[in-house]
């Protein structure tokens, strides 16, 4: 008995009445690289810029159908899952507490504050996601409100799995792969749960930020476990516990089966989307196209969907991920070089760039010596390769350097 697609379909149907579907959008540029038709559910194109209104919304119509009377909703979000139930709140007429960490981005705020007007109260807690969690739920308590889990409820991953019924209907069969990105599990489980019930013979890619690899952690300790520390640069994914309703979903998954995208490679995503395709997508939302190239062997000639599953950027940002992607695609470096001090020293080096190197960051730190002082220099060039000549004249004219653009504790300090 097919129960939960059934469900899934009813939630899709209910969402009709108040929002069209997403695009389902077949990718030239990226069809074309991988030898495979790449097609992109535009998650990022909803209302509110990702798929968590589709489980705000499934979960807020199913509570008010059963008691008409609550008129008070809460939850804790990073940004998107905030945005989806401020919009359902206004919807709906009633109203709603939103908690969200201290370091969440303005542009998510602002539009929570957008979508919910009058109706939302919103309340900045804590520096991580799990902090903010705590707080709502014991605000919720206190105040007798029902509370509204991002991704940790059967209604909201009934709604997210919405995202499948729209995908199938769209592209008219089903696809060979879907990759899907995880946080805490709500989309991966109710993609997954649907698509098993109704084409069983896809097959499923998972993606996770590499700071924030909960679904991984959890299946190799077969249960949800707490990660010790999360890189929160992937806001809408970095979760430090997989939820448990989603992992008990996801628990027959391979290991094999999830991937972990490296944040500095998610920059290098994020700007080709945005340069090449005209897309934009935050953090989260470029997961499912990041790991492509981890894949490529294995869609070659097949039919892949990536969800996006949001385009909440804060343009602030892009200087970030533009230094982030430039140092992992090695067209940036950052050097501490041992600089004679004599006339001339600056010169001799400058005389060993090439014609595409050109100096982004100098700063003298400190003498070192009393004949040579130290000197931070941050290098942008057009190839990765150029850095193997430079380093090589460097050695031969007897600079002395040290690289530390890989050096986290370094670089974060001086960079």
């Amino acid at each position: 008995m097919m129960d939960f697609s059934e469900d899934a379909r009813r939630a899709e149907t209910a969402l009709r009445a108040v929002l069209a579907p997403t695009p389902l959008l077949r990718n030239d540029h990226l069809s074309a690289r991988y030898g495979a038709e790449i097609w992109l559910k535009r998650e990022d194109l909803s209302p509110v810029r990702s798929y968590k209104l589709r489980g705000a919304f499934n979960a807020m119509r199913k509570v008010l159908a059963a008691d008409a009377a609550q008129g008070h909703f809460v939850c804790a979000s990073a940004g998107n899952h905030a945005q989806g139930v401020a919009w359902a709140c206004r919807h709906f007429g009633v109203k709603g507490t939103i908690f969200m960490p201290v370091t969440t981005p303005a542009q998510k705020i602002g539009k929570t504050r957008t979508f919910g007007g009058d109706h939302v109260d919103i309340r900045l807690v804590g520096d991580y996601f799990d902090q903010s969690l705590a707080s709502a739920r014991s605000f919720c308590d206190a105040v007798g409100a029902h509370f509204l889990a991002p991704f940790d409820d059967p209604d909201v991953i009934e709604g997210q799995a919405s995202v499948a019924v729209e995908m199938l209907a769209q592209l008219g069969r089903a696809p060979d792969a879907v990759i899907l990105p995880v946080g805490g599990g709500g989309l991966a489980a109710g993609v997954t749960r649907y698509m098993a019930e109704t084409a069983p013979e896809t097959r499923f890619h998972f993606v996770e930020p590499q700071g924030g690899a909960s679904l991984s952690a959890a299946l190799k300790a077969g249960a949800p476990v707490t990660l010790d520390r999360v890189d929160g640069f992937v806001d809408g994914a970095a979760v430090a516990r997989i939820g448990d309703e989603p992992f008990a979903r996801l628990k027959d998954f391979g290991t094999d089966q999830v991937l972990l995208a490296p944040e500095d490679r998610i920059c290098t995503t994020i700007l080709e989307m945005l340069n090449v395709e005209g897309i934009v997508l935050e953090p989260a939302g470029a997961l499912s196209v990041d790991v492509l190239p981890d894949l490529a062997a294995t869609i070659a000639g097949k039919t892949v969907v990536c969800v996006t599953s949001g385009g909440n950027f804060d343009f602030e940002r892009l200087p970030e991920v533009k230094e982030r992607a430039q140092r992992y695609s090695g067209v940036k470096k950052y050097f501490i070089l041992r600089l004679p001090q004599r006339p001339g020293a600056l010169r001799d080096f400058l005389e060993l760039l090439g014609p595409d190197d050109d100096i982004a960051r100098f700063e003298y730190l400190k003498k070192s010596a009393r004949n040579f002082g130290s000197v931070l220099i941050g290098i942008e060039t057009s190839r990765a390769e150029n850095f193997t000549g430079l380093t090589e004249r460097m050695a031969v004219a007897g600079f002395t350097y040290r690289d530390i653009t890989a050096d986290e504790t370094l670089s974060g300090f001086l960079v």
